[in-house]
């Protein structure tokens, strides 16, 4: 009997503590779901801080391609000076692109152009470039011929160029070869400078400066052949490219036909898992006169720019040949960003035979880039040689 009535007290014990507990958890749950109402109604999404939003506004760019408005730092000709320009991008199709753009320097440069992009042609083995344009250099510098000319030898030339072309680049296998044919119609208009220098006329005569004063109308032929195993001939850290392309100059009036053919092997070397890279390039262009044709001095191969010798003055170097190498450490600082230590040397000559290593002039620099996975926008470098020091901001990279 007091077994059973223990059992009956126990029974009603836990039952009346469980009873009891009900509300309490009630209270708490309650407590808590309001809390997470709470909460839902404070919700937004995250908005990132203005140095946050420039970063990612970069990245966009670097990666991701051109944005529709953008700025257009390209010259009309090297030696233009600072220049200030615009650009606007607009996708006529999902992959294809028209380019609008212009710039102009502090010297009077002026370029207005405009481009389509057709980067996905046959199964993304094709790409096509229709370039539409004008251009004008006030003050395009000429030093004289060959290896011998000195600073003070310098004179000024102004031309004006109306332009059109065609360039489509194939890759048939997807890998290594690459193909490419371009076709060109334009006019130089060659006429007396702008400036401080003396003008070009002032010092040679048509007889004695092949293309003084021309008109001339030229259909511009080209063709390559290549082995392109980089990631992108804007920006790689591995990987090479060797082709041998041929220019044909066909003059209407034949007076100043010619052909020109240039050979380039650039190689890049990764290490340390590609945070150096030593990158190499070697480039030889060589002219043939068509016939009783000669080679106008305006286009003659030179050496002397942002893209060869750095350290000098732009084109100040010209002769019938040119050669070009180039050796960079190359520094990676961040994925958006590469440090270098470069050298620069070349020549040009009147034969092709004295295309050699004897005469070089050289320079040698460092430089930053700011790049994207395929591109680089932006390329500035300190550069020095025997006539001095040279600071050179491009929009392109090296090679």
């Amino acid at each position: 009997m007091w077994r059973l009535i223990a059992v009956v007290v126990l029974v009603a014990g836990t039952t009346t503590s469980v009873v009891a507990q009900e509300p309490e958890a009630t209270t708490r749950e309650a407590a808590i779901e309001q809390a997470q109402a709470e909460k839902v109604k404070a919700l937004h999404p995250y908005v990132p801080g203005k140095t946050e939003a420039l970063m990612n506004r970069a990245e966009d760019i670097l990666v991701n391609g051109v944005p529709r408005w953008h700025p257009f730092f390209e010259s009309a000709y090297y030696g233009g000076g600072f220049t200030l320009g615009a650009g606007y991008a607009h996708h006529v199709s999902p992959y294809n692109l028209l380019d609008v753009r212009g710039s102009y320097t502090i010297l009077g440069y002026k370029r207005i152009e405009a481009e389509l992009t057709a980067p996905r042609l046959f199964h993304r083995r094709g790409a096509l470039s229709l370039v539409g344009g004008w251009r004008e250099a006030t003050q395009a510098a000429f030093y004289g011929l060959g290896m011998g000319t000195s600073k003070g030898d310098r004179t000024d030339f102004d031309f004006q160029q109306p332009y059109g072309s065609g360039t489509l680049t194939l890759w048939p296998t997807r890998q290594l070869l690459m193909l490419r044919g371009g076709l060109e119609l334009s006019q130089w208009s060659q006429r007396p400078a702008e400036g401080e220098f003396r003008s070009v006329e002032t010092v040679y005569t048509p007889a004695t400066l092949p293309g003084l004063g021309t008109k001339t109308t030229y259909l511009h032929s080209q063709g390559t052949v290549g082995f392109d195993w980089r990631t992108s001939p804007g920006y790689s850290r591995r990987g090479g490219f060797y082709g041998v392309t041929l220019h044909d100059y066909a003059d209407k009036d034949e007076r100043f036909g010619f052909r020109q053919v240039d050979y380039e092997a650039i190689q890049h070397l990764p290490i340390l898992r590609e945070a150096w890279v030593i990158s190499l390039r070697g480039i030889a262009r060589t002219t043939y006169s068509k016939h009783d044709q000669q080679v106008p001095f305006f286009l003659l191969p030179y050496v002397g720019s942002g893209s060869t010798l750095r350290a000098f003055t732009s084109h100040r170097f010209r002769d019938q040949n040119g050669l070009t190498l180039q050796a960079e450490w190359r520094i990676m600082v961040n994925r958006f960003m590469d440090t270098a230590v470069f050298y620069d040397t070349g020549k040009v000559a009147a034969r092709r035979a004295d295309l050699d290593l004897n005469g070089l002039k050289s320079d040698y620099g460092f430089g930053f880039r700011v790049h994207g996975p395929f591109a680089t926008p932006l390329r500035i470098e300190v550069a020095r040689c025997s006539e001095g020091l040279r600071l050179v901001f491009s929009t392109s990279p090296i090679f």
